[in-house]
């Protein structure tokens, strides 16, 4: 019996009426495997999963194939999404037998939840010198049945592993310099089209943001040239949607072109807020462009009427990837007269043959950013364009509201307000507060995914450590919202209570879950890893209201953080952001009458590595009483740690002040 028609995520209900005998994670179903003496089959994916749809089409709706399934094995369907404890546990499982990882993710478990053997997706016959999927059924569940001591020997190693794999590393004064790793990753730049050497290419916004800090302070190093060379390749490629905006999961090749077609929102969360911070720093309008085009996308297609933001658009429609933003050049004869159809065709690629498959994915590879003046010419032509798609069959969408990307893009959005002077990114972002706010919390707790009034409760620290950061984002902002810093304090506590481990550190999952092992990984996944976030909340916290705790506590996380990072700074790209957010942050405090030109040009400088007090604020501690009280009409102190610029009383210095206090 397939028990998935009550489930909450789309994606199991995309399953519910596969011949398998699904369960969900739970358990009822590992009672059921102990009960039987069968092992657990595993399969972990999600709503926008391309191979997830291949692998379901070919095996899970196959009556033969589930067959197999459902007489020897016990089957449990995850959205990655709505348990990203149970992803990160049994994706590093994986990965500890010498496989890559990705989705669909199938791992094969004892009645104790411990993983023996897994893979990704497995196609359906032999192919390539390797079994089909139901050949590989029947010989796990062989061994299982007559060879359960090598079953339970290959269990015990990789729970051992995942043990040793999860734990802080004891490392006393640790010691890391974030140019060396910035240096690193300019070194592995890809020199033509921007991104890690190599395919498939990943925006990967953590290890940006390291380019981007380091190369802050000296434009045309070789650190800043990497983050302008990856965000402007990424712009120009088939992975941006050049006529509904937003950006896809990752590209499978190396030029950025051709991209898995999924859109998550936690990409372009993260990739709106590298738009803003470019655009600060160089002024120039294709950032500004492609900033637009997500909020556009974001507004039109992710905005949920209850008031948050859903979590995907899937790769495939009408059982094809990619076909719904696909087009020929006989489209573009269909639609516009011959003058307009070769404009749009040499501006993105759109060619008698295609660049993919017989098709055309828009691009402008190779070509320069559009003037304004031909950006002029063809935004309407686009817009004929997007007409025309939005009138194909669309590929589906995944309408939890999950709370960690939620507050994710609220940041963003906040934060772009801020650079791109649009005070209606603001209220977009206000609204998504108040709706995780009233709707997914309980008691001072958020839960994790909402969809259609059913709460998925607790929540994990993802959501607190994010969340937090978005109320105070909010604020620097300038949102008029009650109470911002106090719900953002709230947060940290409880996640510190909730999540806090006995080292120190936050699990993803409170003690006492339902996993083999807890859920405590500090390397950055898809998104940031939670104590990354968190060193970035508390140091903020101690910016916003002079609490020397708050300071005391990031400093404690970021140690031991750093005893992790320390063994590879490459996945802990977020706490390596901390650490400079700590060392090189600059904090912003406006006093006076009337500060709002001031505001402005602070508002226009780098959020990510700018701290930005409310000029209605309390004095900070380190800036002189007397200087404070004669600002007059308005007066910017900047500050780094203790070291605090004179008063500033002209907008035009801020800049320049701010960017000699990042260079010292």
């Amino acid at each position: 019996m397939n028990r998935l028609a009550n489930a909450t995520s789309p994606y199991l209900l995309q399953h519910k009426d596969n011949p398998v005998a699904w369960w969900e994670w739970g358990d009822e179903a590992f009672a059921e495997a102990e009960q039987s003496g069968k092992p657990v089959l595993l399969s972990i994916g999600y709503a926008a999963c391309h191979w997830c749809h291949v692998m379901a089409h070919e095996s899970f709706e196959n009556d033969s194939i589930a067959a197999v399934m459902n007489e020897l094995f016990v089957c449990i369907k995850v959205d990655r999404e709505e348990r990203p404890d149970v992803d990160q546990i049994y994706m590093a499982a994986l990965q500890t037998l010498g496989e890559p990882g990705g989705w669909p993710l199938t791992l094969f478990l004892t009645d104790k939840r411990h993983a023996f053997w897994g893979g990704t997706y497995f196609p359906p016959t032999p192919r390539y010198g390797k079994p089909g999927f139901p050949q590989i059924l029947q010989e796990i569940a062989r061994l299982y049945r007559e060879e359960r001591g090598r079953i339970e020997e290959n269990a015990t190693a990789i729970r051992d592993a995942l043990v040793q794999n999860f734990a802080i590393p004891v490392v006393p004064e640790t010691t890391i310099d974030p140019g060396r790793i910035a240096a690193t990753l300019a070194g592995a730049t890809d020199s033509d089209y921007g991104g890690l050497q190599g395919a498939p290419k990943f925006p990967n916004a953590p290890l940006l943001a390291i380019l981007l800090r380091d190369g802050i302070a000296a434009p045309e190093t070789a650190s800043w040239n990497a983050f302008l060379l990856t965000l402007d390749g990424m712009i120009a490629g088939g992975i941006h949607d050049h006529l509904g905006g937003g950006f896809s999961r990752y590209a499978v090749d190396e030029q950025w072109l051709v991209p898995h077609f999924e859109k998550m929102l936690y990409d372009n969360a993260q990739i709106l807020e590298l738009l803003a911070e470019a655009y600060a720093l160089t002024g120039s309008t294709h950032y500004r462009r492609a900033a637009s085009g997500i909020v556009s996308w974001l507004e039109r297609e992710m905005l949920q009427p209850a008031g948050g933001f859903a979590s995907s658009l899937d790769a495939d429609s009408e059982g094809e990837e990619g076909k719904f933003y696909v087009w020929t050049r006989e489209d573009l004869d269909a639609l516009f007269s011959p003058d307009e159809a070769n404009l749009l065709s040499d501006a993105y690629d759109i060619r008698a043959g295609g660049n993919w498959e017989g098709h055309a994915i828009p691009n402008r590879i190779g070509k320069p950013p559009l003037s304004d003046a031909e950006e002029a010419v063809l935004a309407p032509l686009r817009d004929r364009l997007l007409d025309a798609r939005n009138k194909r069959i669309r590929p589906g969408c995944d309408d939890k509201i999950l709370a960690d990307w939620n507050g994710m893009m609220i940041a963003a959005l906040a934060r772009a307000a801020r650079v791109f002077e649009r005070p209606e990114w603001l209220s977009l972002a206000e609204q998504a507060f108040q709706f995780v706010t009233q709707a997914m919390q309980r008691d001072g707790r958020l839960g994790h995914s909402w969809r259609e009034g059913r709460l998925l409760f607790p929540g994990f620290a993802s959501d607190h450590a994010f969340m937090a950061l978005a109320g105070l984002a909010l604020c620097e902002a300038g949102s008029t919202l009650e109470n911002l810093i106090s719900q953002s304090i709230q947060w940290v506590n409880t996640c510190f209570t909730n999540y806090g481990t006995d080292e120190g550190m936050l699990a993803l999952a409170q003690a006492g879950s339902d996993l083999p092992v807890p859920a405590s990984s500090t390397r950055d996944d898809a998104i940031q890893n939670p104590n990354g976030v968190m060193i970035e909340v508390l140091i903020r916290l101690h910016a916003l209201t002079g609490e020397r705790p708050h300071l005391n506590r990031a400093d404690e996380l970021l140690a031991r953080g750093l005893a992790a990072a320390s063994q590879a700074p490459l996945g802990h790209g977020s706490i390596v952001a901390g650490l400079m957010l700590r060392s090189d942050g600059v904090t912003i405090a406006i006093a006076g009458t009337h500060p709002e030109k001031l505001r402005t040009a602070a508002n226009a400088l780098s959020p990510m590595t700018t701290i930005l007090i409310p000029s209605d604020a309390q004095r900070p501690d380190n800036i002189d009483a007397a200087q404070w009280k004669e600002a007059g009409d308005g007066a910017a102190f900047l500050c780094i740690g203790s070291r605090c610029s004179l008063p500033l009383r002209d907008a035009a210095e801020l800049k320049s002040v701010w960017q000699s206090l990042l260079a010292t």
